[in-house]
C-alpha cells in the first residue's frame, strides 16, 4: 500500500463555531461518530467524497504543541515497520501506538522539523 493522505483532522477549541464556518463556507456535511464533540467529514458530493476528515476538539499530541492548521494522517502497510523507520530517519513517537477498534492503529510522530504527522495501519475491513 503506497503511503498516501488517508485523513485529515480540524482541531477547534470551539468545535460547533469550526463546524458552522466550514458547512457555510465549503459545503462540507458532518456526522457525530465517537467521542463527543467528533464529527466524520465529508468534503464533496455522493459521487466525489473527497478526503476523508474528521472535526474535534483541539488536542496536544505532543506535551506543549497544541495542534494548529490541519493534521494529516498517512495510511501505511505497517504500524511497527513505520515506528522503526520513523525512530531511524531521526524522527520521534510522541503518541504511541493505540488501537481504535474496527478502524485501525494508529501513532503520531514528530519529523525532523517538528511537525506533528500520525500514521494509521486501517484494518483491512474498514471503508473510509
Amino acid at each position: 500500500m503506497p503511503n498516501h493522505v488517508k485523513n485529515f483532522s480540524i482541531n477547534a477549541d470551539e468545535v460547533a463555531r469550526a463546524k458552522t464556518f466550514y458547512a457555510r463556507t465549503f459545503g462540507w456535511q458532518f456526522t457525530p461518530w465517537g467521542p463527543p464533540e467528533f464529527y466524520v467529514i465529508q468534503t464533496g458530493r455522493d459521487s466525489d467524497r473527497g478526503l476523508h476528515g474528521t472535526l474535534h476538539r483541539r488536542e496536544e499530541i505532543a506535551e506543549g504543541k497544541p495542534m494548529f492548521g490541519f493534521e494529516c494522517t498517512l495510511g501505511v502497510e505497517s504500524i511497527d515497520d513505520t515506528i522503526a523507520a520513523v525512530e531511524a530517519n531521526g524522527g520521534k513517537i510522541v503518541m504511541p501506538k493505540f488501537e481504535i477498534p474496527a478502524v485501525g492503529t494508529l501513532m503520531f510522530f514528530e519529523d525532523t522539523e517538528g511537525n506533528i504527522v500520525g500514521a494509521m495501519q486501517y484494518d483491512p475491513n474498514y471503508k473510509i
